[in-house]
């Protein structure tokens, strides 16, 4: 144990102090608070010295706040009754509570009638799960299943998936670069430099048009060296809403095809984007379609309102069975000395409701009521500020972009006030998210919007 030691010699007035001889020495020691006080009793004279023990992790710094999770720290610290919080990315209801899909307790409760218990899963996860996952994001008819091409081990949501993924990248294709979007999900650049990946971004917000960069993008892609992988939103882009036009994807492709890239896909928002799983998965399902081989992470925290149950999949989609079943193999390999293997419960619902035709109906009437929600809003926003900024400024950008968040184009300072002045909690970056916004709230947000933007430098 380090320490740093206090020596402190007194001469001794205690009246017994003259009955100590010379020679006579009296050791001993006592506690005092954290540290340890030694003394030592001799020629009458107390020598004393203190023992400050001092951590050994004395020298690990405090960590800054996470840029999305410390808006919600903030936001709970707030007493102002107009306080809104569109950080994080989590649903809620027109009344801002969170929301609890009715389709998840009856799925819930199938699993207490059959009395399923709590036993380890494999590494890979949940059969049934990992089945349903798959045919969710390629369709159950895609040949890449029908060939057992595909390899599917079930993650630990969304961030938990891609980094197997990226653990994969490490260990097998050392040195390979990643390309990022830029901007891209906060947590991306995290989750690679954990793994010891490299990443480079290419170009994808264009602040002038507050929309793609498409030439930007397809330039750099075309620049990276062959074999690099690239990693794409699937669908409701984060942190933008911003998306590729069916075209733009087809181009995309075309240019990852031509320098033998490696599609990354991050699917996280499958559903939940524009209310259809299979018109948010037409991205990944055209890559693969091309017999192109594909990474995709998955998670089903947003169109299934799973957020804390850490439920996703790892699915890496290969041109043989046989290197699927190698790649899966390897992926096991590497899940079990990060959480040796996943959670039973949310793969449980998953299955259950993929699984029951009933449920299935139920949970894409319910995604689409949720989109809805948010596309109502959405409009809302936009129809506030068109009506109440008189400066001629086009926000038709909101309307442009999909799913939970929306791109606002405003700078530090412009977000700094949206929250010190008008109690509304953003990432700083400009970023709201509008399942965190009501129609109620939409008057208020559009006067802090309008008043960030005009007033603020």
């Amino acid at each position: 144990m380090a320490s740093s030691v206090l020596s402190v010699a007194t001469q001794c007035v205690s009246p017994n102090a003259s009955s100590v001889s010379i020679n006579e020495t009296h050791k001993g020691k006592a506690k005092l608070g954290g540290s340890t006080l030694r003394f030592s009793k001799s020629s009458g004279r107390i020598s004393m010295t203190v023992a400050v023990n001092v951590s050994r992790f004395e020298g690990i710094p405090m960590a800054p706040p996470d840029p999305i999770l410390g808006v919600s720290e903030a936001f709970r610290a707030d007493t102002n009754d107009v306080k809104l919080n569109l950080g994080v990315g989590a649903y809620r209801t027109e009344e801002l509570q969170p929301y609890v899909l009715n389709v998840v307790k009856k799925a819930e409760n199938l699993m207490l009638e059959r009395g399923d218990n709590k036993e380890y899963l494999p590494i890979e996860g949940l059969a049934a799960f990992n089945k349903a996952t798959a045919e969710l994001l390629l369709g159950a008819d895609n040949p890449a299943i029908k060939e057992q091409r595909v390899a599917t081990v079930q993650g630990l949501s969304g961030t938990g998936s891609l980094r197997l993924g990226a653990a994969l990248i490490e260990r097998y294709f050392p040195g390979s670069k990643v390309l990022i979007s830029a901007p891209t999900w906060g947590n991306h650049k995290n989750i690679f430099n954990d793994a010891r990946v490299p990443w480079a971004e290419y170009r994808y917000y264009d602040p002038r048009t507050v929309g793609l960069d498409f030439e930007g993008m397809i330039e750099d892609i075309k620049a990276a060296p062959e074999g690099t992988f690239v990693l794409l939103h699937g669908c409701a882009h984060n942190p933008t809403g911003i998306d590729p036009t069916p075209e733009q994807w087809e181009k995309i492709a075309d240019v990852i095809q031509q320098k033998n890239h490696i599609p990354f896909f991050d699917v996280a928002y499958q559903g939940f984007a524009s209310g259809s799983l299979d018109e948010d998965a037409t991205s990944v399902r055209l890559f693969v379609a091309r017999g192109m081989e594909v990474l995709v992470a998955q998670s089903y925290s947003k169109n299934l309102g799973l957020y804390a149950e850490r439920i996703g999949a790892m699915n890496v989609i290969s041109s043989s069975s046989e290197s699927a079943t190698r790649v899966k193999s390897q992926l096991k390999r590497l899940a079990r000395p990060m959480y040796s293997n996943p959670p039973v419960h949310g793969a449980r619902i998953v299955a259950n409701v993929v699984g029951t035709p009933i449920l299935f109906d139920e949970w894409k009437a319910e995604m689409e009521m949720m989109a809805g929600r948010i596309k109502n809003v959405r409009q809302k926003l936009y129809d506030s500020i068109s009506s109440k900024d008189k400066s001629g400024k086009d926000w038709s950008f909101i309307l442009k972009q999909i799913g939970m968040f929306s791109y606002t184009g405003l700078n530090k300072n412009q977000s700094d006030n949206m929250t010190n002045k008008w109690h509304v909690y953003m990432t700083k970056d400009g970023r709201i998210s509008l399942a965190g916004l009501s129609l109620a709230k939409c008057e208020y947000l559009a006067d802090a919007i309008i008043d960030s933007y005009h007033n603020v430098s």
